[in-house]
Formats: structure tokens, C-alpha cells, sequence
């Protein structure tokens, strides 16, 4: 399956040499590999002569299976396309032979960015691309993508996970499991929705489907967003902010600019994050802004685990500053399942599954699909945002 260029000594020496130890070039998954029995011999069968025109799309690493699956049987009519899916310490070795890269939960460096030959786009699978050293990318002419999650529903899917996790919370998941262990009925007594302020940090695509939802729950929503300026013409609230003139201006009760977090911050009573990860975003939620939080409130990120500092989330939740906390992502991904902050009962956390619905993963896999026909066409690229 792999271009004529590949050696099958080279791939298949590399996976041996990288059977169990730790992943190489920086990669972002901090746990050592580990290769089923099978792993040799399939990388064996992917080794092989293939047409030189055909268009080849490289998946990295074994988590968020669904991708990859679902790409493939979306392009499975056309033979043209090739789509594989390799163990992350091998991609290094192999990447130069693609001409498309699709990032799952790997760091791409510079590295190995440079030994991409005949890339011609790097594109993550969902929105966040805080992995990918775009400078690079660009320094070698590769264009670096993201999918919108407004149209593939990633980010209504993401959305629901909010509200899945807020409810979690308030309706006291974990001590429901606890009594019915025990054989208890009609505890522990929860919290409504219903009459409560909510932060939601971050107004893009998932911010506003979250904020879509929300309204029916009867919530005072509040959101900041740092391109609501300040002072803008126009229409302005009491607090000094224009009320643009979109389809989403009745979605939010106050808005704010980033200047307003802390503010914000301790009129809520659940604060979500849905900040994109960036040098100015990372550890934004950190000790002097939980602290600002009122006591007893709640806590819920499916953005970016770095978003979060983990030193001072475990330190008030000993505390019993925060109520509770409810996250999709975490600080190191896979989760460890030995981690302290499990022993809280008012900690909910799921593996990283937001966005991983059935509607949002086909509907991202066609995206894939239809651009990896598009290169191959020479066609102009569609239903991405090229970021570079």
C-alpha cells in the first residue's frame, strides 16, 4: 500500500525498534507504546507497490479509531485514494510517502514536518491545531487546516457533552451511584438548571450551540469574547457592548471582552470553558480566577485540558471552593486512571468523547473524504479553513 519509494526493511526495522519504548519526536501522547501481537505483520501487509498517482492520506496514531474508519468507508468506491492509519512512533519514518495528514492526538514538530516531502496539507480532525508547528508547516509550503464544527454538528455534539456534564454535576452522578450500591432511594438531593448563571468562556461555534441549548433550561446566559470590542458603533448594552445584529444576539443576557473574566467569573454559578488553546489561552483558568468564582460553583471544560491549571483546580476543589468540576479533556491524554483528582466525588470526566458522535464523525470523515478527492483533482480545497 505504501509508494514504491518506502523501503519495507526500513518500516518494518522501525517497528520493532519502537515496540514499547516511549514515543519519539515529541510526539504529545506521554505513555509508552504498546503494539498488539498483530502489529508487525499488518504494518507488513501495508507495505507494498502502489500506483504513483494515487493520493495518499496518512491518520496518526491509534486513538479517535472512528476518523479513520469512517473516512474509508467513505472513499472506499475510489481506489485513487489511499487512507492509512499508522502507530504514532512509526510516522516520523513513513510520512515523507503522504500526501495528506490527518492529526488526531499527536504533536507534528518541525521535525517531522520537514521530512514531509510530498505533503501537501496537514489537517487536524476537529478544530484544535495548537499541535501542529504551523510556522513550519508553512516554511516547507504545506497549508494547515481545521474543519469547522458549525456545519459537521462537532460542535452541537460538543455542546450536548457541556450540558451532559453540568447536569452530572448538579444532579450529583457519582453520589447517585454511591446510594444505589447501597440500596438507598430519593438521595442525594440535587440542583435545578433552572435559575442558574452561566459563563460561557468563549463564544465561537461551540459557544453558541451551547448557548442555543442552554436558553430552554430557563439559564441567564453571560459570554465573553475577545473580538466584542468595546465602545463599538452602534446599538449598546448598559455595560458599554455592542449588540451586533446577527442571528445570535437574543443567545446572551451580557456580553464581555477577555477583560471580563474574573468579572464574569463570580456572577456564575457554572462557568464553561470553550477557549481555543493558544499561548494566550493556556492555564488561563488558574488560581486567581477560580478564586474569583463564587464559592460552590461549578467548573466544566471540553476545549483544551491546558486550559485548566491542575494545581490549582485540585487545590480548591480540597478546599471546597469549587463545587464541582466536569471535563472532557484532560492534562495528559490518555487520563490516568490512578490520578488524585478521581478520589473527588464531585468530579466527572470523560475520555475525550465531545465530539465524538456519530453525526459529527461521518459528517468530518466526508469533509476528509471530499478534500483528499479535491487535491487529487487539483480542484480548489472546500469545507476547511486553511490557516496559513
Amino acid at each position: 500500500m505504501f509508494c514504491n519509494r518506502l523501503n519495507k526493511t526500513t518500516l518494518i526495522s522501525a517497528v520493532k525498534r519502537t515496540c514499547g519504548l516511549p514515543c519519539a519526536f515529541a510526539l504529545s501522547n506521554l505513555s509508552p507504546l504498546h503494539f498488539s501481537t498483530g502489529t508487525l505483520s499488518e504494518v507488513e501487509q501495508m507495505v507494498g507497490n502502489s500506483d504513483k498517482h494515487i493520493t495518499r492520506v496518512l491518520f496518526c496514531g491509534p486513538y479517535f479509531p472512528a476518523s479513520h474508519q469512517y473516512t474509508k468507508e467513505y472513499l472506499q468506491k475510489y481506489p485513487f485514494i489511499q487512507v492509512d492509519d499508522v502507530p504514532l512512533a512509526v510516522v516520523p519514518d513513513v510520512i515523507s510517502n503522504y500526501n495528506i495528514c490527518i492529526v488526531k492526538n499527536m504533536r507534528l514538530t518541525s521535525n517531522i514536518i520537514s521530512r514531509a516531502t510530498q505533503m501537501k496539507l496537514i489537517m487536524q480532525f476537529g478544530v484544535g491545531l495548537e499541535g501542529v508547528d504551523i510556522d513550519a508547516a508553512t516554511k516547507y509550503g504545506i497549508k494547515v487546516a481545521r474543519i469547522p464544527g458549525d456545519a459537521t454538528g462537532n460542535a452541537a455534539s460538543c455542546a450536548e457533552m457541556a450540558i451532559y456534564l453540568m447536569l452530572g454535576l448538579l444532579r450529583k452522578q457519582n453520589e447517585m451511584q454511591i446510594s444505589i450500591k447501597q440500596k438507598r432511594l430519593g438521595e442525594p438531593a440535587g440542583e435545578t438548571l433552572f435559575g442558574k448563571t452561566v459563563f460561557i468562556m468563549g463564544f465561537g461555534n461551540i459557544g453558541i450551540d451551547l448557548a442555543k441549548r442552554l436558553r430552554p433550561f430557563g439559564v441567564k446566559i453571560i459570554a465573553t469574547k475577545r473580538s466584542w470590542a468595546l465602545h463599538s458603533e452602534g446599538s449598546l448594552q448598559s455595560n458599554g457592548f455592542l449588540i451586533e445584529n446577527g442571528t445570535n444576539d437574543n443567545l446572551v443576557d451580557e456580553k464581555g471582552s477577555h477583560e471580563d473574566i474574573y468579572k464574569f467569573a463570580g456572577e456564575s454559578d457554572i462557568v464553561v470553558c470553550c477557549l481555543r488553546m493558544n499561548k494566550e489561552t493556556a492555564g488561563i483558568v488558574n488560581k486567581s480566577f477560580i478564586s474569583s468564582m463564587k464559592k460552590g460553583s461549578l467548573l466544566v471544560n471540553i476545549a483544551r485540558g491546558g486550559l485548566l491549571d491542575y494545581n490549582a483546580v485540585v487545590h480548591h476543589l480540597e478546599s471546597g471552593h469549587l463545587g464541582g468540576l466536569g471535563i472532557d479533556v484532560a492534562w495528559t491524554e490518555p487520563f490516568d486512571p490512578d490520578d488524585p483528582i478521581l478520589k473527588f466525588n464531585n468530579v466527572i470526566i470523560s475520555p475525550h468523547v465531545a465530539g465524538v458522535t456519530e453525526h459529527s464523525y461521518r459528517s468530518m470523515s466526508k469533509v476528509v473524504g471530499d478534500v483528499a478527492l479535491q487535491l487529487h483533482s487539483g480542484n480548489p480545497l472546500t469545507g476547511i479553513e486553511i490557516v496559513n
